[in-house]
């Protein structure tokens, strides 16, 4: 066991899950992940055999078929999958997302229609909030969903979607002025729609298109669309947790979550990055000696272990605090902040360690070198983070003159 990232305090359960996850990830990911990255092939082989091992429902309440695990157990497992290959960790993250938006407010028919389903990987779920013009702007969302008896028609175009294609249900924020009169604040007239779907790329149901993958600078394999709605109708019971207006706070909620899960991604790649580094200087001989007995390496190493070691812990606390039921979206900001800088810095020492082998596709090191900038702007930019960060320090410390 590697002596970077330990996580102290953890049940045998936990340890159990662990280990069995770090060894397919070891096996099964490790050797095919750049072979597949570069083809930008979807990894059907591993997914079926996360679903084997029953990760799809790793926090979904046992009562729905799950294992009902915590969001650590959850963050860890996400950060040896990202140590792998990050782009599988998205294929299960965005399905969490979703599966603990219901869980936490849904119906108790949403519940016990889809948690079962997904608990067992055969529905796999994706969310929807961005739009192409309005990026970390939520409150400008135009996607609009309007009553007609039963059902409300949807209509506009979404963006950055992460498992659009494979995915056969998607939780998609729209604006509902329903009930919510001229005025009312942005974010109090937004709705969540359980949108299900056939899995496939065209019109995947009539009024819904997904018209195909955005071709990426890195996070290969997963498929990450746009997606189009034109006079989509929705029954009024898939409103997630029955009510109109209440679709921001839910989609924040699991925003939290998915911050914590960025950042075990970040730190995920950045462990690989080290491995790597770590293995190569010892490896590779200049002036008579291997690069890792040369100071200016050890110093590099130093840092970027250190930098393992804070952004681990970092997730870790950040984690623990959303388990113990208390507010966390200041741990998660910091600790996503920290990750995916750090785990940026790591990738590109790894890469200088490596020189001119680095810029090969060769070598591991490439393909991470092209993953990790994605973690700077997913699940909000490094910039949205400290906006974050600091108004909630402005709350906590309010200075009383």
């Amino acid at each position: 066991m590697a002596r970077l990232a330990q996580t102290a305090g953890l049940t045998d359960i936990q340890q159990e899950i662990l280990s069995t996850v770090r060894d397919f990830v070891d096996k099964e990911i490790i050797p095919v992940a750049t072979e597949l990255e570069h083809r930008d092939e979807y990894p059907q082989q591993i997914v079926d055999g996360l679903k084997e091992l029953g990760l799809f429902g790793l926090m979904i309440p046992e009562e729905y078929g799950g294992l009902g695990e915590s969001l650590l157990t959850y963050a860890l497992c996400v950060e040896e999958i990202a140590r792998g290959w990050m782009s599988v960790s998205g294929i299960i993250n965005t399905h969490f997302i979703v599966a603990y938006m219901l869980k936490q407010h849904g119906t108790q028919e949403q519940k016990d229609h889809f948690l079962p389903r997904m608990a067992a990987g055969d529905v796999r779920g994706a969310f929807s909030m961005s739009e192409p013009g309005l990026g970390s702007d939520v409150s400008a969302i135009t996607s609009k969903a309007v009553r007609d008896g039963d059902e409300y028609v949807l209509n506009g175009q979404k963006m950055w979607l992460t498992n659009g294609g494979t995915s056969s249900l998607v939780a998609v924020l729209v604006r509902s002025d329903e009930g919510h009169p001229e005025g009312t604040a942005p974010h109090k007239s937004m709705t969540t729609f359980l949108v299900e779907k056939e899995p496939g790329f065209g019109e995947v149901r009539p009024g819904l298109t997904i018209p195909g993958k955005i071709d990426k600078m890195g996070y290969k394999g997963v498929d990450t669309t746009e997606l189009v709605m034109d006079g989509l109708r929705i029954p009024a019971d898939r409103v997630l947790g029955g009510e109109t207006g209440r679709g921001f706070y839910q989609m924040m909620d699991g925003v939290e979550v998915g911050r914590v899960n960025v950042a075990a991604r970040g730190c995920g790649v950045a462990q690989r990055a080290f491995e790597l580094g770590v293995q190569y200087a010892q490896q590779r001989h200049t002036f008579g000696k291997p690069i890792a007995q040369h100071q200016a390496i050890q110093f590099k190493l130093a840092e970027m272990a250190t930098k393992v070691e804070a952004a681990h812990a970092m997730m870790v606390n950040a984690a623990r605090k959303k388990d113990s039921g208390e507010r966390n979206d200041l741990e998660a900001g910091m600790a996503k902040y920290l990750a995916s800088e750090y785990c940026k810095e790591v990738v590109e020492d790894a890469f200088r360690i490596h020189g001119g082998y680095g810029f090969s596709k060769e070598y591991e090191i490439e393909r991470l070198y092209r993953e990790a900038p994605m973690l700077l702007i997913g699940e909000g930019t490094a910039e949205i983070q400290k906006m974050i960060i600091g108004r909630r320090l402005l709350e906590e410390y309010r200075f009383q003159g």
